[in-house]
């Protein structure tokens, strides 16, 4: 067999240089010894799933912590899964997080281009060396023929593939390359795979410790019928060129790594590390199961947007899921940057993540009573501003009544800082109350509704927008006394049935008449927000109502 000839019959690619020249193009970086090169590298699919951040966080920090570089590859060799405006959604769903690309696709950096169809030229060149070298080999079956062995294979419970008698295209002679070449039929590149499956070998993997990896017999595609690499000949390629010394991706890939170890060898590639992070898990009745794009909201990033989620407190919550030790640091600086953390790829979990948006929530709510109302004004701004009905929209308008109906919200001022907000989704609908064009009651009372209009009406006309809030009180246990609730709270503890309630049910009354809600903050501070004129208003309309 004459491999040069075939080589050039297969690949007659004129824009292919010398390998040396590619070497050249591409030098090692010049980086501190022990920095990491890390990327991300994610089909172009316009989907954004948690566990792309999950690992996008874990291949930032390793990179930045040691002085190395990351960056973004776009893996667009599957074209059916391609969707215009994917990469945008990439950059703009981990900027949000606070997750940033050094180098990488739209962006600035020398060991581009980083979109795998911009770089055929690389890769037709490694292919025919491959084929020069008596290692790949042009394979012509249909696909009708490939299905057939793939049944053979299932009624014989045989391991699934393309190897050993079933690589039909393995040892065609050279007449019949050349015969299958002039009739037109399409071919795929193979490589010829050099590996036994009784070999096995040990592997260290950087989260599971030492595996066990048997050898590869698999004559995978390497190019497919329009030139364009599939995944395990491209990485390999890329990996090598972008100088990647860690690859840090899903266990999924785990069954394919004996593919890949080959790849690198035949292509006289230094292997990187790598280390398969376990999948994110949720709870699902009785059962654990992998968190579905298609079941489980929670899955898509545009999630925790379309939520409000802050993203201080999304990234502080995968830090706990990504390394064990991370709690206890937060515990001991609960104000200290996330990136003073050690990350340590060590600490990552071997076994599935559990993700926990109860957790999720309690993490948020601690991070948003640390905000200033200012702070709150902005995000919650930004997120109604994106996201928020026209209503939500016209909150905003008159920032000083916002920024004190947050400040009272937040509890900003007083001994402890109230933790009722989440996100911004729940926060602007949780103060939608403080707003005529959505104050909407349904006025659910405990008390029978004659015992109730005689109280509003009363409180009514003696409430004055001018009293302190001591005052304001006093006028309450007013109301209250005049209508036989108990005013002293020893008295009523003493003998609660002497008394159809005490003052605190009164208030309670003023509260729901005034705001819909049986629980809010403090309610003569929410009467002051509201103005004279909306205060009287609103107990007006409870009275009425109550016809």
């Amino acid at each position: 067999m004459d491999w040069n000839k075939l080589a050039q019959a297969l690949i007659p690619d004129e824009n292919v240089k010398p390998l040396e020249w590619y070497e050249a193009q591409y030098p090692e970086r010049n980086l501190e010894k022990g920095a990491q090169v890390t990327r991300l590298a994610p089909s172009p699919t316009g989907f954004m799933h948690i566990g792309n951040l999950y690992v996008a966080l874990a291949n930032e920090r390793i990179a930045h912590q040691s002085g190395g570089v990351f960056y973004l590859r776009i893996e667009d060799t599957d074209d059916k899964r391609k969707v215009e405006g994917a990469v945008e959604v990439i950059h703009s769903s981990l900027k949000y997080f606070g997750v940033a690309f050094d180098e990488g696709a739209d962006l600035c950096g020398n060991y581009g281009p980083y979109y795998q169809r911009q770089r055929a030229e690389i890769y037709h060149a490694y292919a025919k060396e491959l084929i020069k070298n008596g290692l790949a080999y042009p394979c012509f079956c249909s696909e009708d023929e490939l299905s057939a062995i793939r049944d053979h294979q299932t009624e014989n419970k045989l391991l699934p593939g393309y190897y050993g008698e079933f690589a039909k295209c393995r040892n065609l002679t050279e007449e019949e390359i050349y015969a299958n070449l002039k009739a037109g039929k399409p071919y795929v590149i193979r490589l010829r795979s050099q590996g036994n499956v009784d070999v096995k070998h040990t592997f260290r993997d950087e989260i599971k410790g030492e595996i066990t990896v048997t050898e590869n017999n698999q004559d995978v595609v390497i190019l497919k019928s329009d030139g364009i690499p599939t995944y395990h000949f491209a990485h390999a390629i890329d990996d090598h060129f972008m100088r990647t010394t860690l690859v840090l991706r899903g266990e999924e890939w785990l069954s394919s790594l004996p593919i890949h170890i080959e790849l690198f060898k035949v292509l006289g590639f230094k292997l990187p590390k790598y280390a398969h992070n376990c999948s994110i898990q949720k709870i699902d009745g009785e059962t654990r199961r992998k968190l579905s794009k298609r079941k489980d909201p929670e899955a898509s990033l545009t999630f925790y947007r379309e939520q409000g989620y802050h993203p201080e407190a999304v990234r502080t919550y995968m830090m706990t899921l990504l390394n064990s030790n991370f709690e206890e640091w937060l515990l001991k600086f609960p104000d200290k940057p996330l990136d003073e953390f050690k990350y340590s790829i060590g600490k990552m979990g071997k076994s599935g993540a559990l993700f926990d948006i109860v957790k999720l929530n309690d993490i948020s709510k601690t991070h948003m009573a640390k905000l200033s109302e200012e702070q709150a004004y902005d995000f919650f701004k930004a997120w109604a501003d994106e996201y928020g009905t026209d209503e939500q929209k016209a909150y905003f308008a008159d920032k000083a009544y916002m920024l004190k109906v947050l400040s009272l919200c937040m509890g900003i001022g007083g001994k402890k800082r109230r933790k009722d907000f989440i996100c911004a989704k729940q926060a602007v609908e949780m103060i939608s109350y403080f707003f005529p064009s959505t104050f909407a009651p349904t006025y659910e009372y405990r008390f029978d509704k004659a015992v109730v209009k005689t109280v509003l009406a009363a409180f009514k006309g003696i409430y004055n927008y001018a009293d302190d809030c001591s005052a304001w009180f006093e006028k309450v246990k007013q109301v209250a006394g005049e209508n036989g609730f108990a005013t002293d709270m020893k008295a009523y503890k003493a003998d609660p049935t002497a008394y159809p309630g005490n003052v605190s049910d009164v208030a309670e009354m003023l509260r729901i008449a005034t705001t819909g809600l049986a629980n809010t903050p403090d309610l003569w501070t929410i009467m002051q927000i509201l103005g004279e004129s909306e205060t009287l208003a609103r107990l007006d309309k409870a009275v009425q109502a109550l016809n």
